[in-house]
């Protein structure tokens, strides 16, 4: 068996692969080769446990992940779990990884699958909303995805020190070093950025319910995962004829799906499936400048599982990881 800290995991793979593996999964998803039953969401307090096992042809994995909103005033991680990777012939557990890391691989590799798709090939700057660790790595996948030259961030955090997350991410960058920018408030953050991300844990949404503010962006939207959680406004629904997602699954998870389709404001002909658009496009056709486009995104373990067979045999090719026999 092999196991796999975070530094191992990230040293075994380049992002843009990870991204090449995503949209992989997101073909698998649309030619159903695969079994994932829905993942059963355990809800304690404010705490929640996420228990997502899945199987293709060939593997089968189980990811158990924890999410607790105050663990980061603790200075714990908001996000921890473990990564189960198993033979598919045997069952044999063949590699444990760490499932916060995976979980924030993956979620940075779908929000650059989702700019690859859905922003203009010109797109160089990019808005994050939500500066915690899943906003880290959008950020760090959209200058994989696109040639970003400015980074603007925003977090409603209040007093949060932006000096540290900004080195960090100019590390994480390397030789790549776009600008970036600490914005006062969504609305400067909206007014220089062609694409929009948000990874943040809002109930309500993000951002004003201003056409004029949204017209003419990509929105990739990471963070509702819950029917009660909510980032884009109502007015997206004015600028885009339809939203693309994963699996039919999101139009009950996330709130900024089903909370529109319990009012009314839309309708279930206007979700789609960015599984489908890829077996349609085997290469992302990007739309012109100034297209308003919208990806939202709540994950699954297929995902998981996909990206974690390719780390899992990456890391044996380059010699990394511990190798224990039970």
């Amino acid at each position: 068996m092999l196991i796999l800290n975070a530094d191992e995991m990230w040293q075994a793979v380049s992002l843009p692969k990870v991204m090449d593996t995503v949209e992989e999964a997101y073909r698998i998803f649309a030619k159903g080769e695969f079994f994932m039953p829905d993942r059963p969401v355990v809800t304690h307090g404010d705490d929640t446990l996420l228990y997502m096992p899945c199987f293709t042809e060939k593997c089968f994995g189980t990811k158990v992940l924890t999410l607790f909103p105050a663990n980061p005033a603790k200075g714990f991680p908001y996000i921890d779990g473990l990564m189960l990777l198993n033979d598919a012939e045997s069952g044999k557990t063949v590699s444990i990884m760490d499932g916060g890391c995976l979980t924030a691989m993956r979620t940075g590799a779908v929000g650059g699958v989702g700019m690859r798709c859905f922003s203009p090939a010109s797109a160089h700057t990019v808005g994050v909303i939500g500066a915690g660790k899943q906003g880290f790595y959008q950020a760090l996948y959209a200058t994989c995805a696109r040639d970003i030259r400015h980074i603007y961030l925003y977090d409603s955090f209040p007093g949060k020190d932006f000096g540290p997350y900004v080195a960090s991410l100019q590390a994480a960058l390397g030789g790549k070093q776009p600008e970036i920018h600490v914005c006062g408030s969504p609305e400067e953050l909206l007014a220089n950025s062609e694409i929009v991300v948000t990874a943040s844990p809002a109930t309500s949404p993000v951002m004003p319910n201003d056409t004029a503010l949204l017209k003419g962006k990509c929105f990739v939207a990471i963070g509702s995962y819950k029917p009660t959680m909510r980032e884009l406004p109502n007015a997206i629904w004015e600028l885009v004829d339809h939203v693309y997602t994963e699996l039919p699954f999101a139009m009950e998870e996330s709130g900024d799906l089903s909370q529109p389709l319990e009012d009314g404001i839309i309708t279930e002909d206007r979700v789609r499936y960015i599984g489908d658009y890829l077996l349609a496009h085997p290469v992302p056709v990007p739309p012109p400048p100034g297209t308003t486009t919208y990806f939202k995104s709540v994950g699954m373990g297929l995902l998981d599982l996909c990206v974690a067979d390719f780390i899992y045999h990456e890391a044996l090719r380059t010699g990394m990881g511990q190798k224990v026999r039970f």
